[in-house]
């Protein structure tokens, strides 16, 4: 059966394709996040294990591929390892469930290991999984169409991909969303559940669309597997090549040429032409390590971020959709316009002149985000280090305060109703605080510890100065955007404080709450009650990722007046200032991964172009790898100069390969082909010449 000249069971294909990438795209854009917010992993080790989990998938295609042709046939290993795949995904969708292990309801897990475990499981399977039907699911589709369906056939690989980028585009969109909810059923916590259980239904989905075309689908059996046989060639040729290494006997054009004792000169041939290609690709790896840092690095980074777009929110891990947005634009840009005006100004774009543009713009957008950290690292505070304490001085009364530091003898004065910035002192060497107003002065012992914050209330009233020193215990920046916030009561009375939903609670004259966790960019109804009235307030849109202290100063005719301290400034670096290095890597991404693609396709032989789309994902594996070590290895303390790391390494292999593409001569697969067909059927009219060259062979391998 037929539609609009397809076979119909193409269809089960691409929307099993889209379904399956909305699976992967969807889980794979929150899992950063997750590691860090949920397992409670820095950042360095969510980024190793983000890489390792994104290198596994790209090493199990060859296991797909070897399972598929060698032994179940294509069908049956799409289905077995989706299987596989569904349960990978409910098993992470179910690690994530806070109240599994939190039996005291506490908001937090009670065993980590627990969930660390079933993470990790799920990770494995998954990573079976979607690396194992990657490479047959696409030659499945091919498998569908006849001899005389070529512009169809050429057709469904554009829809495919379009299907592949569209299931990455709406899941890196809705799963951060997800993630963004309350859930659960004790304690309200980020809704990872969600959002690594719908890309799981997504997942049995795919495989019962995928199952129900079982009836139309053309089933080709297993053939064998060519990259065995390439393999074993090359072993061959190393093996006897080794054995034959006295100047006795002669030696032979290429290496390869060892294994014509065993092997057909077709095999050779074509795996000359493949090796060829393979050996180009050694340095590809290094793009790679840059380009799947935008899951990993970027994300961080985005948290760090003010994402506020006017009206909308964005999520960090939403950043990333800028790539798939970009590809569906830049692509039919960079073919109907670019490349034309290349062509046009008499420029001889070759294939591997593009794929090193391609490398060149990810090393620049690697510049771009090491810019974009700077910036975000001015507004970073400065906590204290081990043996420093810092003190911010709040001053509650209606008259200028003077505050000493002693014995350094440090002055500060602060004004009505007004705060300082943090001061550094080496703790060591802090031992009093001198409080003055006009003549009248207090002094107050400092009891304080190495590595902490405090802030000093101060006023002066009828019976005297009131001063206290409050442990602030915040040495960090709040995450994902979220602001902390505390009351401190400056009326003469007792009063209860609620924001939002959360109740401070009863709130003594001149005491502080501690601080509570909202989440940014929101403005909140505040409502102080007294014995006598309830005075309201609307608060200040706080912007993300900063921590306030709101004093509460008066509270008549039902409105109460606050002033807002700062503790920590929010986070003023727009997440705007991510798209330019979004959009030069994926500039980058458009003239290496596909004219990457074509150009092994156009430089490999018909029957060996699973061999060089095993080794081109095995390049991306490679490039996963290499940030485990870089990063590992290169124990830098700024981000920024990370980035400049990896984007110096990239420039310098860049460099190598563009000597390495400058001696490349490109071959046509076909024509040589055609030389082969016409040896052999010389052969097959010649016997006497086939019996020379068996009788030939027979003697060099008895040597």
């Amino acid at each position: 059966p037929g539609c609009f000249g397809y076979p119909l069971s193409i269809f089960f294909i691409v929307i099993n394709e889209f379904c399956e990438r909305f699976s992967y795209y969807g889980m794979r854009a929150v899992l950063v996040l997750y590691f860090k917010y949920f397992l409670r992993w820095d950042d360095n080790f969510s980024t190793a294990i983000y890489h390792t989990f994104v290198a596994l998938c790209y090493l199990t295609p060859i296991l797909g591929a070897l399972i598929a042709d060698s032994w179940l046939g294509k069908f049956k290993t799409i289905v077995s390892l989706s299987i596989v795949y569904t349960i990978g995904q409910a098993v992470m969708a179910v690690s994530s469930i806070n109240d599994l292990t939190d039996h005291n309801r506490d908001g937090a897990p009670d065993s980590i290991a627990t969930h660390i475990a079933l993470s990790m499981t799920g990770l494995i399977l998954i990573a079976l999984g979607t690396g194992g039907i990657k490479p047959c699911v696409s030659a499945f589709g091919g498998d569908q169409f006849e001899d005389h369906q070529e512009k169809q056939r050429s057709r469904f690989f554009s829809l495919f991909y379009l299907a592949i980028n569209a299931g990455s585009l709406i899941s890196t969109v809705i799963t951060p969303i997800l993630r963004a909810q309350q859930c659960g059923i004790h304690s309200k916590q980020q809704c990872y559940p969600l959002a690594f259980g719908v890309p799981a239904a997504l997942m049995a989905v795919s495989l019962i669309v995928f199952v129900i075309g079982s009836g139309m689908y053309k089933k080709v059996q297993p053939q064998g597997n060519i990259m065995v046989q390439v393999c074993k060639c090359i072993g061959f040729a190393i093996k006897n090549r080794f054995r034959h290494r006295s100047k006795a006997y002669p030696k032979r054009e290429h290496w390869l040429d060892w294994a014509s004792e065993k092997y057909s000169k077709r095999l050779i041939t074509q795996t000359k032409m493949v090796l060829k290609v393979l050996f180009l690709y050694i340095p590809l790896p290094m793009f790679w390590a840059l380009f799947d840092q935008q899951g990993s690095r970027w994300t961080l980074q985005a948290t760090t971020m003010d994402g506020n777009f006017v009206a909308i929110q964005i999520q960090p891990d939403q950043m990333q959709t800028v790539n798939p947005i970009l590809i569906v634009i830049m692509v039919p840009i960079m073919d109907a316009v670019i490349y034309p005006l290349i062509k046009k100004c008499k420029i001889n774009f070759t294939p591997l002149r593009k794929i090193t543009v391609g490398m060149f713009l990810a090393g620049l957008a690697f510049i771009a985000a090491a810019l974009v950290q700077l910036q975000i690292d001015k507004t970073l505070p400065v906590f204290p280090a081990s043996g420093q304490s810092q003190i911010k001085t709040i001053n509650l009364g209606a008259d200028n305060a003077r505050v000493t530091f002693l014995p350094q003898n440090v002055n500060v004065t602060v004004e009505p109703l007004h705060g300082t910035d943090y001061r550094t002192f080496e703790t060591s060497r802090l031992q009093h605080v001198v409080v003055a107003y006009g003549s009248n002065n207090t002094t107050l012992n400092a009891p304080i510890t190495g590595g902490e914050r405090y802030t000093l209330t101060v006023k002066n009233t009828v019976s005297g100065i009131d001063a206290q020193l409050l442990f602030d215990n915040v040495t960090s920046k709040p995450e994902e955007g979220k602001n902390l916030i505390r009351f401190i009561n400056n009326l003469p009375w007792t009063v209860n404080v609620t924001m939002g939903g959360a109740d401070f609670g009863e709130l003594t004259t001149l005491s502080a709450t501690n601080y509570s966790v909202f989440s940014g960019g929101r403005t909140d109804k505040i409502v102080v009650s007294t014995n006598v009235t309830n005075c309201t307030a609307t608060s200040n849109s706080l912007g993300f990722g900063g921590a306030y202290t709101i004093i509460i100063n008066e509270c008549s005719g039902n409105v109460a007046t606050l002033n807002y301290s700062q503790d920590i400034p929010p986070n003023t670096v727009h997440m705007a200032w991510q798209i330019p290095q979004y959009f030069i890597l994926t500039c980058g991404e458009v003239v290496f991964s596909v004219t990457g693609l074509e150009f092994s396709y156009s430089q490999a032989p018909s029957n060996m172009k699973s061999v060089l789309q095993a080794g081109w994902l095995l390049t991306v594996a490679v490039g996963n790898i290499i940030v485990l070590i870089v990063a590992g290895a290169s124990k830098l303390s700024q981000q920024w100069a990370e980035y400049v790391l990896f984007a110096a390494l990239l420039f310098a292999v860049c460099i190598i390969f563009s000597i390495m593409a400058y001696f490349y001569t490109y071959i046509d697969p076909n024509e040589i082909e055609a030389q082969l067909d016409e040896e052999e059927k010389q052969v097959k009219k010649d016997p006497d010449l086939q019996e020379k060259e068996e009788k030939e062979a027979e003697a060099v391998s008895r040597m």
